[in-house]
């Protein structure tokens, strides 16, 4: 936790409520303007979450004692805030609120980034979004009646295997992706302001005119590659091919895999056939344009004699020139969009206005409602009071004893009708504009 009291009285920050959007330029101005801890406060969380958030946004922070040593005059210069890469996250939120950033178009790699990329930094040999999903993969549950697995965790890698292909799916999938790393091109979850979409996926081998519902489990958001600027979904999906199976003792066994019982007396075979999809082993990449304005699939899968791994340089390559057409089609789409979208706009802030006018109606009415109770309630409290006053007016004309009964009554009348302070009740009154 860094210490220390620093400036807090820069003008560049702004004094946001605690559930306001924070971007990556906020937030550097504010934790070079005053210490995390008070950068904490201001969001209602403390200064090591607010490091978290830092290296979230990949903003550079002060290190420990930096506000000392700027006290006396001999803190390090304030590095720059690095430009935000293709993927990055460019703001976040303290109550975990989407929010939607806006983006400059996508647009292609120049034709000298599409050279092999070289980098001071040797390449992993696994790739970041591999590290630690096969455990993940394996602790999820098989769905009833198929062979696949559905991890509890969705922000993973985007692969539909089953347990016996898992490996197989895992290792194409880093040898993939370190192929595009090693173009510069990056692969990641796709970043939650982004709001991109996922293709559907059909695992048949022989993929389907109508596709159906699928049990087959999809994270909360898509792998990507940025190409350039321009996002590609990846999905690996290992292929399922329709066989003709055996109904045995409670579960299906390959028809040619079935050993029928010797025949004997008072002996059926209380066995039925059927088709039903296996899993074949075999693999399909599934590329697509995660952008809503614009559909782009494209699928490499594995045959019998060709694996995707001997095709990882083509895919790449490919998927490079597809920028093109993908960036086109966004250009496109947008384009097309944008009379709705402002039709759209105009009938949220139009929603907006009457939403606010009705809770300024509302707010009126509940603060007159309110108001006239204390009024009522200060009328009955004085009626109340006159009555007692009345009544110990007139206890001195009674005698000792009865004056005594008047006035332990009268008490006893007080505390069970306490007196109403009409100032409380109209200092707690809430006008309309503080509701």
């Amino acid at each position: 936790m860094t210490t220390g009291d620093g400036d807090s009285s820069n003008p560049n920050v702004d004094e946001a409520p605690r559930s306001a959007p924070l971007t990556r330029e906020a937030l550097y101005a504010l934790v070079w303007s005053e210490p995390m801890l008070k950068v904490g406060i201001r969001y209602g969380v403390s200064s090591s979450y607010m490091a978290g958030v830092c290296a979230f946004l990949k903003v550079p922070r002060p290190e420990r004692g930096y506000w000392a040593k700027l006290a006396v005059g001999k803190a390090p210069p304030v590095p720059p805030l690095p430009d935000a890469q293709p993927g990055d996250d460019l703001v976040w939120s303290r109550d975990g609120q989407r929010i939607r950033v806006e983006r400059q178009l996508p647009r292609p790699p120049s034709s000298v980034r599409r050279k092999p990329h070289k980098s001071s930094m040797p390449l992993p040999t696994e790739h970041p979004l591999i590290v630690g999903a096969k455990a993940h993969f394996e602790a999820g549950r098989l769905p009833y009646d198929s062979f696949y697995l559905k991890p509890a965790n969705r922000l993973l890698v985007d692969l539909a295997v089953t347990k016996t292909g898992l490996d197989k799916a895992l290792a194409f999938a880093n040898r993939l992706f370190l192929a595009f790393e090693g173009r510069g091109y990056r692969v990641v979850i796709a970043p939650d302001g982004e709001h991109f979409s996922r293709e559907e996926i059909d695992e048949h081998e022989v993929q389907q005119k109508k596709r159906g519902y699928n049990n087959l489990w999809a994270p909360q958001r898509g792998t990507v590659a940025y190409i350039g600027t321009v996002a590609i979904g990846l999905t690996v999906i290992e292929m399922s091919e329709g066989v003709e199976v055996r109904y045995v003792n409670g579960k299906y066994v390959r028809e040619t895999d079935y050993i029928p019982p010797k025949r004997g007396r008072g002996l059926y075979d209380h066995t039925w056939t059927t088709t039903k999809d296996f899993p074949t082993g075999r693999l399909r990449l599934q590329a697509y344009s995660p952008y809503h304005v614009a559909k782009w699939v494209k699928t490499w899968q594995e045959t019998k004699g060709r694996d995707l791994d001997s095709q990882i340089k083509i895919i790449v390559k490919e998927l490079d020139q597809a920028t093109v057409d993908i960036a086109r089609l966004v250009e496109e789409g947008e384009r097309k969009a944008a009379p709705e979208l402002q039709r759209w706009e105009a009938e949220r802030e139009k929603w907006r206005k009457e939403e606010a006018e009705r809770r300024r109606v509302q707010a009126l009415k509940e603060s007159r409602a309110e108001l006239r109770e204390i009024i009522a309630r200060w009328v009955e409290s004085n009626h109340i009071e006159r009555c007692l006053q009345d009544i110990e007016l007139k206890v001195a004309d009674l005698n000792d004893s009865e004056k005594l009964e008047v006035l332990k009554r009268l008490k006893i009348a007080r505390e069970l009708l306490v007196s109403t302070d009409a100032l409380d009740h109209f200092m707690n009154w809430k006008s309309p504009d503080e509701r």
